[in-house]
């Protein structure tokens, strides 16, 4: 997962190796945690948490289905 700036919102981008996708992340401090919360970045490219209201951007391609 990567932290970039797209003008004075930060968006993690993340790849299909990081789905299932879930908030806080791993590199979140534990401090500011709240209840883990599974997000679909698949279907759009993006998602953003309920919570804390980080924004996800998925790169590359979206996982593929296997049926």
């Amino acid at each position: 997962m990567d932290e970039t700036k797209a003008g004075t919102q930060t968006a993690v981008e993340v790849t299909a190796k990081d789905l299932p996708l879930y908030c806080p992340n791993p590199s979140m401090p534990l401090w500011s945690s709240h209840p883990r919360v599974f997000l679909d970045v698949a279907a759009t490219g993006e998602a953003m948490c309920p919570y804390c209201g980080t924004r996800y951007r998925l790169i590359g391609e979206p996982p593929r289905s296997g049926h």
